[in-house]
């Protein structure tokens, strides 16, 4: 499903050049539940941004399903983005002025990968699936944080995308909450979605197939 080779990544700053990633070589199996962990500044975000063609590679290959996605134009990638990954942040990123339902619907409207007649239905049954289906007509912020962070989730799963990327998902969450969120990451993978998440939580090993240990921009463990 993904395959980097030889990936690295070079920021210029103010104080002179930072390599976010050193020569990463990196393969995740269709339907498998990776979990990226490091420090704050290893490169767990940077990594998932060149997964999900949100940033691109000083040098190297990313491959997603086939697609060689480093070499896409930029209107060619957001339309493949569109379609093929579901992203998930830390701080939810819904937009405050729509509803539950339109924030799950907002990826339909822009890939147009559902019928225009069935998007609010499709959209209530992404958020019934994440068990946030009474909030549907309420905005973010009525909700909270975890109800906020499934509701995201629903987003994430619009498309049916085959791929959901999630970066520290659960940072801004209580425990108890950020239990139930991993584990409906886990019931997506079990539904064949790959899933990576980058995170800090030390109890990630209850759920994920697999740990890939991030420091200082190289893998430490894959």
């Amino acid at each position: 499903m993904i395959s980097l080779n030889h990936v690295s990544k070079t920021y210029e700053t103010p104080a002179g050049k930072f390599a976010a990633l050193k020569d990463i070589d990196l393969e995740i199996r269709p339907g498998e539940f990776v979990g990226v962990v490091g420090k704050s500044g290893s490169g767990k975000s940077t990594l998932l941004n060149m997964v999900a063609g949100i940033d691109r590679p000083s040098s190297g290959s990313v491959a997603v399903a086939g697609t060689e996605i480093h070499a896409l134009s930029e209107n060619k990638l957001a339309a493949w983005r569109g379609r093929n990954v579901g992203f998930v942040f830390q701080f939810f990123q819904l937009l405050p002025t729509l509803t539950a339902a339109e924030n799950v619907m907002l990826p339909m409207d822009f890939s147009k990968t559902i019928p225009l007649r069935e998007r609010r239905k499709r959209a209530v049954e992404l958020l019934d699936l994440v068990a946030v289906k009474s909030h549907a007509d309420k905005l973010p912020a009525t909700l909270s944080g975890g109800e906020q962070q499934r509701v995201a989730i629903a987003r994430a799963l619009a498309n049916e995308p085959p791929l959901v990327l999630a970066d520290e998902p659960t940072g801004n969450l209580d425990s108890v909450t950020a239990t139930e969120i991993l584990d409906l990451f886990r019931n997506m993978a079990n539904r064949g979605i790959t899933v990576v998440i980058a995170t800090h939580e030390a109890d990630i090993a209850r759920v994920i197939d697999r740990k890939i240990e991030i420091s200082d921009g190289a893998l430490l463990h894959s």
